[in-house]
């Protein structure tokens, strides 16, 4: 009798303000490497968030409407008590330059640390890395239609 291998979960956490064809694609690629990706849009103390927590979920649901095996959620809290409270084995991040990399380096190992989790950081693909969500929040205020960034 062959024994089911464990789920493999990950935690993709972020502020998604907004969830980004770049978030999509991180996504979809993280979904290659585990069987459950779940997408944590958590309250950043340090960032300012234009849009309640509840629309982006409703946004992120509605572009991952039909993808198996991801799921939405909010957290206010440490990253690292949200990826256990899902079973998260690893979190995976997307890292646009060297200046997210180092960022995300110390996070990485900061959480690695205290909680004893890795973290997966994937290269945004080259035609992606110049979005994020701050600039896209910013081509906004100005009038600019910004649906292409979106998924």
């Amino acid at each position: 009798m062959t024994q089911k291998s464990p789920e493999r979960t990950a935690l993709m956490p972020g502020s998604f303000n907004p969830f980004t064809v770049g978030h999509m694609d991180i996504l979809r690629r993280s979904l290659a490497m585990f069987d459950r990706v779940v997408v944590s849009v958590g309250v950043n103390r340090s960032k300012t968030t234009e849009a309640e927590i509840d629309t982006r979920l409703e946004a992120i649901r509605r572009a991952v409407a039909g993808m198996d095996g991801v799921e939405v959620m909010a957290w206010d809290g440490l990253t690292v008590d949200a990826a256990r409270s899902v079973g998260a084995v690893a979190m995976v991040r997307g890292v646009r330059s060297v200046a997210d990399f180092d960022y995300e380096r110390g996070l990485a190992e900061l959480n690695r640390r205290i909680a004893g989790i890795d973290t997966i950081l994937l290269v945004a693909a080259p035609e992606l890395a110049v979005v994020s969500s701050s600039a896209v929040r910013e081509l906004e205020s100005f009038g600019y239609d910004v649906k292409e960034f979106l998924p």
